[in-house]
């Protein structure tokens, strides 16, 4: 396996394919891989850490053998963009059950409120090799 870190998130949300195009466009360390929760993939990893597979409420970011959740994903996934978006990882500081209250609010109202797709996200040629 490669040394990527891998982003999981809901295929079918319009908020979360928004943010995978935001990741993609600066990544230009070509650090993330990504893969919907809703594939075989996708499915795999949250077996392998006992994560619900029914569950899509949290981007997951898996980092070797270990993942994160919800608002500390979010954060250690600005960690890796330039300048000031990095900057942000400031709020790591904050409790998790503080930061995910926020977190998980628009989790909850992100179909209501950015809209869903009725199937998963299919790469064009040009990121495919992006996807797994």
């Amino acid at each position: 396996m490669d040394n990527h870190k891998i982003i999981l998130f809901d295929g079918v949300c319009n908020l979360c394919n928004s943010s995978v195009n935001f990741i993609i466009d600066r990544d230009k360390n070509n650090i993330f891989k990504f893969s919907a929760l809703q594939s075989e993939t996708g499915r795999k990893y949250l077996d392998k850490f006992g994560l619900n597979p029914e569950d899509f409420d949290s981007v997951v970011l898996v980092t070797g053998d270990k993942f994160y959740t919800k608002s500390t994903a979010a954060l250690k996934i600005l960690k890796e963009f330039p300048s000031f978006w990095k900057s942000l990882y400031i709020f790591i500081i904050i409790p998790p059950p503080v930061r995910n209250f926020f977190y998980d609010i628009i989790s909850k109202n992100r179909y209501s409120w950015f809209g869903k797709k009725d199937s998963c996200r299919m790469p064009s040629p040009e990121l495919k090799n992006k996807f797994i």
